[in-house]
């Protein structure tokens, strides 16, 4: 009998969340959870993963920035998106995530826990374009955005597998 929490994956592991193990964490679960979940909790216009997120964040980075990019959101793949009003309730959660995020880094031999500030602001350019593009009804100013431009380019919504492919090629890409 398991007693510890655990999430199945695609590839057949168990990822226990209050204690992962490095040797559960693959990169092919994450590319397909991420690109099988849609961010801010499916309330946009159409389709778009968080798998497409982190490759649009990858990319606004200088090169030697872009493994922990395109990997920024790498637990949620084993975690869920949780929408940002809702995880701040739970701070437990966090912890708990913070914890997956160490080890997906020790994988990948990247450091996750302390993301550069050059990360954090691509995340929030990306924000920006996506609440644009993706959340024409959310017409209200967002706090966290003040002073941040979208992107002059739209986005346009990978399907699933396309997002998982262009992950999972970035991510070899930039290991070598």
């Amino acid at each position: 009998m398991i007693d510890s929490p655990y999430v199945s994956t695609f590839l057949g592991h168990r990822f226990f969340l209050t204690r992962p193990h490095i040797d559960d964490v693959a990169i092919e679960d994450i590319a397909h959870g991420l690109a099988y979940q849609c961010r801010f909790n499916g309330q946009t216009r159409e389709f778009y993963s968080v798998a497409q997120h982190s490759l649009m964040v990858m990319q606004l980075v200088p090169a030697p920035l872009r493994l922990a990019a395109l990997l920024h959101d790498a637990a949620e793949a084993y975690l869920g998106d949780m929408v940002k009003p809702l995880k701040n309730l739970f701070p437990e959660f966090s912890a708990i995530e913070a914890r997956v995020m160490q080890i997906i880094g020790e994988r990948f031999a990247v450091d996750l826990e302390h993301l550069d500030p050059a990360i954090k602001v691509a995340d929030l350019i990306a924000l920006a374009t996506e609440k644009r593009d993706l959340m024409p009804h959310s017409t209200e100013a967002w706090a966290n955005l003040r002073d941040i431009l979208p992107l002059p380019e739209s986005i346009r919504p990978l399907m699933p597998l396309d997002a998982k492919s262009a992950f999972l090629d970035s991510f070899h890409q930039l290991r070598g």
